[in-house]
């Protein structure tokens, strides 16, 4: 099959042929009909995951068609329109078994610990508790920006920030998980102040639900939110990961307010500064978000089918499989409003 692989970590990945993948006995083989370009991806490519073996293809937000089925698998077959957490779970451990197969202590992530989406096909272990169905009204390129950025964004803004309507929150970031959170929490009738440096990205935002846009380049983030939302916000996003976003989230709150951490601090900025007296004396939370559970799915499919959120407005571009390859290695050059999807291989 086709596929992107690079070699080494920061060198050009190249578009090769490498040997079909074949199903394990719990697990399916899936023709990759769309699959998103995440900045996830980028950092793997630039060595920040230890769970990358070389050589690699990359990929993980993903939806195709099942093409082969491990004679343990029951509840799948060919044919089936399916995506896929890119944190699937063991079923087993602690964790699964408490419904948290997001953290599973033996979690499965395509494009990480093992090979991706990046590819004409893509095994999948465990599909018995990780795949979920698709309905036949959601396009493959909808479903495939659902993945990683979007399901990771719904989890934050409903199960971790549990934001209600009213409340205010704060966006930090429009790229494709800001975008997302924005969406979501503005269907769930929160007013939202959306952070970005890029005009284009802002006036994107408010196109999609924000009530309000700061560009950080030009006003003191953390003063504006609070002039805004008259003393802070409920619920603040940190959807880009950068040490400047998440000061500015955990410092926009107001007493008792929930920051969630979404985007990635790899590398030198893991150990970021956190202004922890405002976590103190304002008795702060803070919580992370790491992927969404493939049981939670049908809420999120729920809400899009019924016409709640349209994240298929988030879809910047499309691009084949030989653009990616260069584009993958771009990603931290933030050029692109909202989500890249590659659907042509």
């Amino acid at each position: 099959m086709k596929a992107i692989l690079y070699e080494s970590f920061q060198s050009l990945p190249v578009i090769t042929q490498v040997p079909d993948p074949s199903p394990s006995k719990s697990g399916v083989v899936i023709e990759v009909i769309a699959t998103g370009l995440c900045r996830s991806d980028w950092h793997g490519w630039m060595g920040h995951d230890a769970d990358i073996q070389l050589p690699h293809v990359p990929g993980h937000e993903f939806a195709g068609i099942i093409q082969a089925v491990g004679s343990e698998v029951k509840n799948w077959k060919v044919g089936d329109r399916v995506t896929v957490p890119f944190v699937s779970g063991c079923g087993k451990c602690p964790e699964c078994a408490s419904g948290n197969h997001q953290v599973c202590d033996d979690q499965f992530q395509p494009g990480f610990t093992n090979w991706g989406s990046f590819a004409e096909y893509v095994a999948i272990d465990r599909a018995d508790i990780n795949l979920v169905t698709l309905p036949e009204s959601m396009n493959f390129q909808t479903a495939a920006s659902l993945g990683c950025r979007f399901a990771t964004s719904f989890r934050a803004v409903v199960d971790q920030g549990k934001v209600t309507g009213g409340q205010w929150v704060a966006i930090h970031g429009c790229g494709g998980v800001g975008l997302s959170a924005i969406m979501i929490a503005n269907a769930l009738g929160a007013q939202v102040i959306a952070i970005d440096i890029d005009e284009k990205k802002l006036e994107l935002a408010k196109q999609i639900g924000a009530v309000a846009t700061i560009n950080a380049k030009k006003t003191d983030v953390i003063e504006a939110i609070m002039a805004i939302s008259n003393g802070g916000v409920h619920v603040s996003v940190d959807a880009l990961g950068s040490p400047a976003t998440l000061f500015n989230s955990v410092s926009c709150l107001r007493k008792r307010g929930k920051h969630i951490q979404v985007g990635l601090l790899l590398g030198d900025q893991k150990n970021s500064s956190v202004p922890m007296d405002l976590v103190l004396s304002k008795e702060l939370q803070i919580y992370g978000s790491h992927g969404m559970q493939a049981w939670r799915y049908p809420e999120m499919i729920q809400m899009i089918t019924s016409g709640k959120m349209d994240p298929e407005l988030l879809i910047g571009r499309t691009i084949s499989l030989e653009v990616a390859a260069k584009a993958l290695t771009e990603m931290d050059e933030f050029r692109d409003a909202g989500v890249t999807i590659i659907d042509r291989f």
